[in-house]
């Protein structure tokens, strides 16, 4: 017995051994760390480290994210080919004014600016009916995972899998699928039909921009409302059963309404990615054919960087406009949050 006990002691010494050693380089890190930290709370006082510890990433926040937006608002008030504010004359409004001389907003031929219009247009028709058919999708793969089937958890990974991928990996994959000599051509001519140029047609080109929108940001839509749906008692459920109450009457009685919080979430949330499209459909279609599938983000970066005379003034007055939507749409979402968390 006393042979097992140093056995076991000896065989317990070595991991323990190793520990220490690891955790060594971490403890003289705190030490030194420690040192400047007591006098700060000395100084400063205990309330005050908080904001010390948020210093550094406010600090980041403010120079990458508040500066560029004071930057971007003074190239919107600025005219002239010039890259530096300097060289820049002040025009004002006159870009904005540019952007919304319309004699019939619901024709962007009418614009000044056609490109801008059509593309508004374009990103107003993707975001109704991708974020239409995200919300849908994305309940109906939620309601089958949270039943208990074989694989469910094989299957909620699978659906969650493409949001993992990079969207310019994710519109190579559908690109490489969908070309003149692509996978599913091959698979339409080997069943004795004619190739499809999915990309020469608009209708075509914006389905498929739809679809691999959908297909690649699905799964998150859904985790967020499997959580939702997991968190509904399921006695509620047990209750409706012994009543006889029918399935269609339990799910818009219970679990729509109970449910409702996380669609306004998923719903805000989905309308804000959207709205945002670029790299999937930029790597996809490239915005063709024609601007068929050009969206605002995409005319900014045409706008600012891509054309030949290079806009500058234009392209950060847009995204000006763009940024006033995703402002609302942020309010929209705190909203929904503040209402799921009071329900």
């Amino acid at each position: 017995m006393a042979l097992e006990d140093t056995t076991r002691s000896k065989s317990d010494s070595g991991p323990s051994l190793l520990n220490a050693i690891a955790a060594w380089p971490v403890r003289v890190l705190f030490t030194i760390l420690d040192v400047p930290l007591r006098g700060l709370q000395r100084l400063l006082g205990i309330r005050a480290m908080p904001y010390v510890f948020i210093l550094p990433n406010l600090a980041f926040f403010g120079l990458f994210v508040v500066v560029p937006l004071f930057i971007n608002f003074a190239f919107s008030v600025t005219g002239g080919t010039n890259l530096y504010l300097d060289d820049r004359p002040f025009v004002g409004l006159e870009q904005y004014g540019f952007l919304f001389d319309c004699g019939n907003y619901l024709d962007p031929t009418t614009c000044r600016e056609d490109r801008f219009w059509r593309g508004v247009f374009n990103t107003f028709t993707f975001v109704f009916f991708q974020v239409s058919l995200i919300v849908l999708f994305s309940l109906i793969t939620a309601l089958i995972l949270n039943r208990e089937i074989r694989g469910r958890g094989f299957f909620r990974a699978a659906f969650f899998f493409p949001v993992l991928l990079s969207p310019v990996v994710v519109a190579l994959i559908w690109k490489w699928i969908l070309l003149r000599d692509g996978v599913l051509n091959a698979f339409l001519v080997s069943m004795g039909l004619d190739p499809v140029l999915y990309f020469v047609s608009p209708t075509w080109s914006m389905f498929w921009a739809i679809f691999v929108s959908v297909w690649a940001h699905m799964g998150f839509y859904t985790l967020i409302l499997l959580a939702g749906l997991q968190a509904i008692p399921p006695d509620l459920y047990e209750a409706a059963e012994m009543d006889g109450t029918k399935r269609e009457r339990v799910f818009f009685r219970i679990t729509l309404p109970l449910l409702w919080p996380n669609m306004l979430v998923v719903i805000v949330l989905a309308l804000i990615k959207a709205v945002q499209i670029f790299d999937e459909v930029f790597v996809l279609t490239g915005g063709g054919p024609g601007t068929a599938t050009q969206f605002i983000v995409q005319y900014i970066y045409t706008t600012g960087f891509s054309n030949q005379v290079q806009n500058f003034g234009l392209a950060a007055a847009a995204s000006v406009v763009l940024g006033v939507v995703l402002f609302v749409l942020t309010l929209l979402q705190l909203a929904a949050s503040r209402r799921k968390d009071e329900a």
